[in-house]
């Protein structure tokens, strides 16, 4: 006689079997069995009964119902068609008959599988729907047994299709898509608020109907819901070690690792980045053409093991793209463009394999896809671009990249279009004069039709500057402000001459209307000084930002970020101009008043404990230099894992210590990985992997290897160095054995040239 715990796991490898298809059974049931081959050969005996059998073992009624001659009669329902089946049961599209005349969907367990636990899993489906009450959650309106005992419930009747059929068939543009997913979002929390996780979320299981011509999701197909609270504990640990539950694709990690604790609502958070992912893409997260061909167990070790590419990557080089950007109403090029930044962001943070770094709950993963659609930061993106624009440049990454610029510019119009509708109603005058300068200067290019186009940007901003003094003559206060935007938008681009022209006009208009020490007046002072450190004008920098600290000192308080922030500022300029020893004093202030104010954690702290480290070994105390990095790090890939513009950074400034050490192979591992993550993050012709390949050449020359050496301060040159660090090559002492060299001589001459061609334009 068999245990019974020995019974219901035969039973469970069983039922999720029969949920698959059969070509994957063996490499299912490999990893189900494991080593145990009776439960193997038992296993696979039933299965091959159950098929053999029509699925409709030891029930004669059951089998009344697979004639479609018959038909069959429960209570006041009659059976129409079969809508499908699984393991556990049955789906009938019904008639009810009484009281009311209406279609329905009628589950029934299967004949021969309604045994204890069966009979439990099924309970628990139809107690998890009954206790739900949400628009996007199909309702349950019954429940009973036939006359030979065997248990069914009826419930809302779906005739949709699936989310992303639905989305792909009509068309639905990216925005649209989202705004649809959010509700299912919506629909899944309400789960998890009555306790539910869902376990198996799939295009299949989230439907699409119009009520009154608009799209409404249901969420179906509860049997594998798990609950988390008492009283749905009975059925709380029907997943068996040794063996998943879930639909391989979209089941999170956890799921597909037997060794893993138990579920929880995160799980369902992964299984909705999985939807999310095919809606943006049409395709799964690890889905290639080679995918399609793997088996079981190798699909389940990638989804353990590996991250999924991000989504704007997965839809530029795709066989069919053209046809999955139609389905979006867009093109291959702007699709990428659409997806990449906040969107590659969101479904990375919802696919997180570590559960700790995912979204809590789908209640967070919808806001911040809500704040995407309504142009707000979203959580999952932490770098902003003030940050990365006060990132000094020794040893650290060169401004921002040009995604971040096109980002900075459509901030910059936002704003225009903000202030509009803020005052429209008070003000028509003004917002038709905003409305006049907007479309004087799109008429200039089209960024809808060019997006990701540096050019168009630059010629965007350049048709802006020139009309912002006439155009904006009669509201010199918004004057100020959109001259302080486009400014950073050029400092952003690395055109310093042009940000300080529009810095100084901005200053000087701000502080007649505004008063010169306005916050608004102050940060643009600080971004002048910014840009004349930029351009190597150190000792003007140095003395703006002082009377700019001094300023913010008495008008918000040394305590007040701002503040800080500027203290930290002139902790870069000091560092710069050779007084490393004040710049340490003003970071260790900065350091300690943030973890008070924001936490030891915090983004902010982060970023001030980097740039102490880096003044710590411009001291020479690179031990201390080097743990505090390290320090940094951990966090950072901790917090935002390894693909974050910060945690690469600070891996730079580690590898970069160990260099200055003669740790040449630590460093040269730490430059090698920092490079494949800034290619993987920003794409592989990025000036922002300059620097990298910089200390990379450094590492090469100093093993003597001056082929090697040269051919990476070629690449670094040619992806474009900042003209101050262009012009210190030929006195690089790591450079020194390569001075005889006439091939470094002729690289030297062509990086002062490209340093004297940036600063012209």
């Amino acid at each position: 006689m068999k245990r019974p715990e020995r019974w219901d796991k035969i039973k469970e490898i069983v039922g999720a079997a029969l949920e698959i298809a059969a070509t994957q059974r063996p490499a299912f049931l490999d990893a189900a069995c494991a080593q145990d081959s009776a439960l193997r050969v038992e296993v696979e005996s039933l299965v091959a009964a159950y098929e053999q059998s029509d699925y409709l073992p030891e029930n004669p009624w059951m089998s009344q119902l697979a004639s479609v001659q018959e038909v069959a009669i429960i209570g006041p329902y009659k059976l129409l068609v079969k809508l499908g089946e699984g393991g556990m049961g049955q789906v009938w599209l019904a008639e009810q008959m009484a009281p009311v005349k209406r279609q329905v969907a009628l589950k029934l367990i299967r004949g021969g599988m309604f045994d204890s636990s069966t009979l439990q899993r099924f309970q628990s489906e139809r107690q998890s729907l009954a206790i739900m009450d949400h628009p996007s959650i199909a309702k349950v309106f019954d429940a009973g047994a036939t006359p030979d005992g065997q248990p069914y419930f009826v419930m809302e009747y779906v005739p949709g299709v699936s989310i992303t059929d639905y989305c792909d068939q009509r068309k639905l543009k990216i925005p649209e898509r989202l705004e649809l997913f959010i509700k299912v979002c919506e629909g899944v929390q309400h789960a998890h608020q009555k306790a539910i996780i869902h376990r198996d979320l799939k295009p299949a299981n989230i439907l699409v109907v119009e009520v009154d011509g608009k799209p409404l999701p249901r969420i179906i197909d509860f049997g594998l819901a798990k609950g988390v609270t008492p009283y749905v504990l009975e059925e709380a640990h029907f997943t068996l070690a040794g063996s998943f539950l879930g639909t391989p694709g979209y089941m999170s990690p956890e799921q597909a690792d037997p060794s893993a604790p138990h579920v929880d609502t995160r799980t369902d958070v992964y299984s909705l980045g999985a939807v999310l992912y095919v809606l943006l893409t049409g395709l799964l997260p690890f889905e290639t053409e080679q995918r399609r061909k793997q088996p079981l167990h190798e699909a389940l070790r990638q989804l353990r093991e590996e991250d999924p590419p991000r989504p704007s990557t997965k839809t530029g080089g795709q066989r069919g793209s053209t046809e999955t950007a139609e389905a979006r109403g867009t093109e291959p090029k702007q699709l990428v463009s659409l997806l990449r930044g906040d969107l590659d962001c969101i479904a990375m943070k919802a696919l997180e394999r570590d559960r700790a770094r995912r979204y809590a709950t789908p209640s967070e993963l919808a806001a911040d896809i809500r704040r995407h659609l309504s142009h707000e930061p979203v959580q999952a993106r932490p770098a902003s671009v003030s940050y990365r624009m006060h990132k000094y440049v020794r040893r650290h990454r060169i401004g921002v990249a040009v995604v971040g610029m096109l980002a900075t510019v459509v901030v910059a119009f936002a704003v225009v279009q903000n202030v509009q509708l803020r005052r429209i109603t008070r003000e028509r005058d003004r917002a038709d004069r905003i409305a006049q300068f907007m479309t004087g200067i799109f008429k200039v290019s089209d960024p809808s039709e060019r997006v990701g186009n540096t050019v168009t940007a630059r010629e965007v901003l350049d048709k802006a500057a020139q009309d912002i003094d006439t155009g904006l003559s009669k509201d010199p206060e918004l004057q100020a402000r959109m001259m302080h935007v486009m400014g950073n938008a050029y400092l952003n681009l690395g055109l310093h001459q042009r940000a300080q022209s529009l810095f100084e006009r901005s200053i000087k208009v701000g502080s007649s209307v505004l008063g010169p020490e306005n916050p608004e007046t102050l940060n643009a002072m600080e971004n002048l000084a910014w840009a004349l450190f930029q351009q190597g004008q150190l000792a003007e920098a140095e003395s703006l930002q002082r009377k700019v600290l001094d300023a913010q000192r008495r008008v918000l308080g040394p305590e007040k970020l701002d503040t800080l922030e500027s203290m930290g500022a002139l902790a870069v300029i000091t560092d710069e101009r050779g007084n490393p020893a004040e710049a340490e004093k003003l970071n260790r202030e900065v350091l300690e008043k943030k973890k008070r104010l924001l936490g030891p954690q915090a983004f902010g702290t982060l970023a001030t404990m980097d740039n102490l480290a880096v003044v710590l070994a411009r001291e020479g105390k690179l031990v201390e230099a080097e743990k505090l990095e390290q320090e940094t790090l951990e966090i950072q890939l901790r917090i935002f894992g390894p693909e974050n513009l910060g945690t690469i950074s600070s891996m730079i400034n580690v590898a970069d210590m160990q260099l200055d050490m003669g740790r040449y192979e630590e460093a040269e591992k730490g430059f090698r990985r920092a490079l494949e993550l800034e290619k993987r993050v920003l794409g592989p012709d990025q000036p922002e992997t300059a620097l990298t390949l910089y200390n990379l050449a450094c590492i090469d020359a100093s093993r003597g290897q001056p082929d090697e050496a040269l051919s990476l301060l070629r690449q670094a040159v040619d992806h474009g160095l900042h003209p101050r660090i262009d012009l210190k090559i030929e006195k690089d002492p790591y450079f020194k054995s390569l001075q005889d060299d006439p091939r470094f001589a002729a690289l030297v001459a062509h990086a002062k040239e490209r340093a004297a061609v940036q600063k012209t334009n």
